[in-house]
């Protein structure tokens, strides 16, 4: 069976500033470019039968340079809507509600546009990305590779390993990262995580 890699996309301006970014398009900076680039020797010998990457240009531009061909646009894989917390940072938050957590908590409520997202909503969107992807991964042709953003993929890791989307906190998940989930006695089970080319 295939295994599910899981690339964070590189360093940019409000990643490196600890601020929550979901639909503001922020690009790569020079060194997240570099993170990207980077990651290529991690990927090299790995046989790809399928790649879906988030629509936000930081995670297509992240494919893009580590070397990932014909990457899919897949709406489900964005990033949690923070709604009226995008753009700011956890410590920000903590000023007025200390016991803030993303995990439990949800964010406060954004414009139409961008009403926020509770965990359970960010679970659904990664179930059906789970459930496209099955056929491909039980067929073994190669591994599904997903390029996208820290939470939604931390989300989508608890979600392959049968837990509940707010078990996402447990997975620390570093800019320009890969991290793998294979399986152990026919269950899904984490192979490597967080790993960066200096790792």
């Amino acid at each position: 069976m295939g295994e599910l890699v899981l690339i964070r996309h590189g360093e940019t301006e409000w990643s490196r500033t600890g601020k929550h970014t979901s639909w503001t398009d922020q690009p790569l900076t020079p060194r997240g470019e570099d993170q990207a680039r980077s990651l290529r020797p991690l990927l090299a010998d790995r046989k790809v039968a399928l790649a879906l990457v988030s629509p936000l240009s930081r995670a297509v531009h992240t494919a893009r340079l580590a070397g990932i061909e014909g990457a899919r646009i897949e709406p489900d894989l964005h990033e949690w809507d923070y709604g009226g917390y995008e753009g700011i940072t956890t410590d920000e938050i903590h000023r007025t509600r200390p016991d803030w957590t993303l995990w439990t908590d949800g964010v406060a409520p954004g414009g139409a546009e961008h009403p926020g997202e509770l965990p359970e909503q960010i679970g659904a969107r990664v179930d059906r990305v789970l459930a496209a992807v099955e056929s491909e991964l039980r067929a073994d042709r190669g591994d599904v590779v997903l390029v996208a953003h820290g939470h939604v993929l931390r989300v989508l890791t608890a979600r392959r390993l049968g837990l509940p989307p707010s078990a996402g906190a447990l997975f620390r998940l570093d800019t320009a990262t890969v991290s793998r989930i294979g399986t152990e006695h026919g269950r899904p089970a984490l192979v490597a995580w967080n790993v960066g080319s200096g790792s």
